[in-house]
């Protein structure tokens, strides 16, 4: 039960930490992958690749409007990805997951 709790309290604490653009671009994202899985079996595989997705958009996000240094902030990035926790990696995986199994089950129910 602890264990849930911990992975509840971070999947929180990811949504109420992020900025809105980190919001939008995690829904833009998830709802993106939602729509182009054809079932609901590839959830697993759709999940990682949106995860994948989401940090590349990020990056890409960080050199354009922010003007950073590519260079700088791929090691900066590819540092805080080795410090990263499995709980937190564990928490984007569910919190992409659901909403992704969500929005393909919507698709495939109103499209048929």
């Amino acid at each position: 039960m602890f264990a849930l709790m911990d992975i509840w309290h971070t999947i929180l604490n990811i949504v109420h930490s992020a900025d809105t653009i980190q919001l939008v671009l995690m829904a833009v994202v998830a709802l993106g992958a939602g729509f182009m899985m054809m079932e609901l079996g590839a959830v697993v595989t759709t999940t990682l690749i949106a995860l994948v997705a989401y940090a590349v958009l990020t990056f890409i996000l960080a050199v354009v409007l922010q003007h950073a240094d590519a260079g700088a902030l791929l090691t900066a990035d590819w540092k805080a990805f080795e410090a990263m926790t499995a709980l937190a990696l564990l928490s984007y995986a569910i919190l992409f997951g659901v909403v992704i199994a969500v929005v393909s089950t919507i698709r495939g129910r109103v499209l048929g």
